[in-house]
């Protein structure tokens, strides 16, 4: 009997959801109670699985399959072979997993999960946090082991988020406390044992050699693009970032001398004092004086974006899903520079829940305004990345449920950002919304330059026609150069942006490449429908293909909207 692609994607399945974390994160409730092996044999038993799916999955006819299962069949390539090139690629001599420490991200991640968005009982979710703490002296010996003069950032980055993993512990056993969890003695005896095998992992890790060279080549940066499933030229990449820039520059200018005008301001009013005046006009009430205030404005707004979408039924929005509001665990921070979203756990039945962060502090306190607050909630809640990813979870295929298509995501949510400004939401202020927003949007521009710079070595990406000191020959002091000076971010989220920028290769420029191209399938969309679908009517065809149609990149999904007939 032959093989079938449904065989092979139930194998698949199995073989992303090996570990703990990857079973957790998909919504699965077996054997959650351990740790990931973050040892190099079990990254070469990745590698050695990865081989052999990618082999099964070539031999298959692509001419026995209909049009959905062609698809599928080549998202799986595709995301299989991501796999196999993240645990295989190598610079510096070395593999990533060698030059990366990760411990706290493995350990804190899944156990603040299990807390805060699981559906069990309480007895069982403490149970598998306490296994995971009875494995992290495992861990860190194995994480330690398999470093080789690691990135000096990254080190930097896996302190610091270490250093904040005993206050989830002490969160938790708090919790199991209130519950009164029968295990309890058994916990906070885990909880001493992991804090001592952390304490000793970040003395040992500190001590290591690092190196500061990140880079990773031309060629291997060509390979993770490719393998993200964009098929732009690294010129054209540039050229983009470039065109954005100066055309968001505009814009910004025009948006500048009309605010100027309203709000009775000198005509040479800068754009950095222009911004300084609407943060202060627009900041949100602080009632008890606490950052954590902010999140009511953040649940206001989100009450406020559904009713004007449901009035004008611009979306269909999934029942049974929900978004819970928080403020960024402080052993998350270093690496979520403003804001997050947590998808829905992809194979988990009952309500799609997302968990969408905020990273508060007195020092960013001045972006979450009520000019800021609405682009946010618009990109990450509704509609944005938690009706996307919420609806896309409930797809049938178990492959485009694995697949992490981040230019599609983000080229949705980038595009929204506009669109809803376009369609009347928040008219009355929209001209200082969408300065705003513009402002902070040119990071995508940056990020497209700083992303290929941090890939390749290459400096002449940081050049997109911004005026700025890039001669620094640490590559982190001319990147944040460039990001400062495109959007004005204070210290604290330029350096976070950075972190997270230097380990997503590939996925920071994916922000503006979705952009681009999403609206480019929305423009060719109107030419091809010119005088048959239009106006909002358009726009809900558009919308509820691109929501149902399941996670994919932009070109994959281009071929969905040929196949309905809708493009010429």
């Amino acid at each position: 009997m032959s093989e079938t692609l449904e065989t092979i994607a139930a194998d698949l399945h199995k073989h992303f959801t090996s570990d703990a974390n990857a079973r957790l994160n998909a919504g699965l409730t077996e054997n959650l109670g351990t740790l990931p092996d973050p040892s190099l044999a079990a990254s070469a038993e990745v590698q050695r699985e990865a081989k052999a799916l990618l082999a099964r999955l070539e031999a298959l006819d692509p001419s026995t399959l209909d049009f959905d299962d062609t698809l599928d069949l080549d998202l799986a390539k595709l995301i299989v072979g991501f796999e196999l090139h993240d645990h295989s690629y190598v610079f510096n001599g070395k593999s990533k997993r060698q030059q990366m420490p990760k411990a706290g991200d493995d350990i804190g991640d899944g156990i603040f999960l299990l807390f805060i968005n699981d559906p069990r009982e309480d007895k069982v979710r403490l149970d598998d946090i306490v296994g995971r703490l009875e494995a992290v002296p495992e861990h860190t010996e194995k994480m330690l082991a398999r470093l080789d003069t690691p990135v000096a950032r990254w080190v930097k980055m896996d302190l610091e988020t270490v250093e904040g993993l005993p206050k989830l512990f002490a969160t938790v056993e708090g919790w199991a406390e209130e519950c009164q969890y029968g295990d309890l003695t058994r916990l906070q005896k885990a909880r001493a044992s992991a804090e001592a095998a952390l304490s000793s992992y970040s003395d040992e890790l500190a001590a290591m050699p690092t190196t500061e060279q990140l880079h990773i080549g031309p060629e291997v940066a060509r390979r993770i693009v490719d393998l993200r499933g964009i098929d732009k030229s690294f010129d054209e990449l540039h050229t983009m970032a470039t065109t954005f820039l100066a055309e968001t520059t505009e814009t910004i200018e025009t948006l500048r001398a009309k605010l100027v005008t309203k709000h009775e301001l000198a005509p040479d009013t800068s754009t950095e004092d222009l911004q300084q005046f609407l943060l202060k006009k627009y900041k949100v009430d602080l009632p008890t004086g606490n950052v954590e205030d902010i999140l009511v404005h953040y649940e206001k707004c989100r009450e406020e974006i559904l009713e004007f979408i449901n009035e004008r039924d611009l979306f269909p929005i999934l029942d049974n899903q929900d978004m819970k509001i928080m403020r960024t665990p402080s052993f998350m921070a270093p690496s979520i520079p403003a804001g997050a979203m947590m998808p829905p756990p992809a194979f988990r039945e009952g309500v799609r829940t997302s968990m969408v962060y905020l990273t508060l502090s007195e020092e960013l306190v001045d972006e979450h305004t009520h000019l800021g607050i609405p682009g946010m909630m618009v990109h990450e809640g509704i509609p944005g990345h938690h009706l996307q990813l919420a609806t896309a979870s409930t797809h049938k295929s178990i492959i485009r449920r694995h697949v992490e298509a981040n230019e599609h995501a983000e080229g949705w949510t980038t595009m929204l950002e506009d669109y809803m400004i376009d369609v009347g939401f928040k008219a009355d202020i929209a001209d200082e919304i969408r300065f705003i927003g513009k402002r902070d949007l040119s990071r995508i521009g940056a990020r497209v330059a700083i992303d290929l710079f941090f890939m390749t070595g290459e400096k002449k990406y940081l050049d997109v026609g911004v005026d700025c000191d890039l001669s620094s020959a640490d590559p982190f002091i001319a990147a944040g150069e460039l990001l400062r000076a495109v959007t004005g971010f204070v210290p604290g989220r330029v350096q976070a942006e950075l972190n997270w920028y230097s380990q997503e290769r590939g996925y920071p420029l994916s922000y503006l490449t979705g952009n681009r191209l999403v609206w480019e399938l929305k423009d060719d969309l109107k030419a091809a429908q010119k005088g048959k679908l239009e106006g909002l009517e358009l726009d809900r065809r558009f919308h509820d293909i691109y929501l149902h149609s399941g996670n994919m990149p932009v070109t994959y999904l281009r071929r969905v909207f040929e196949h309905e007939g809708l493009l010429a």
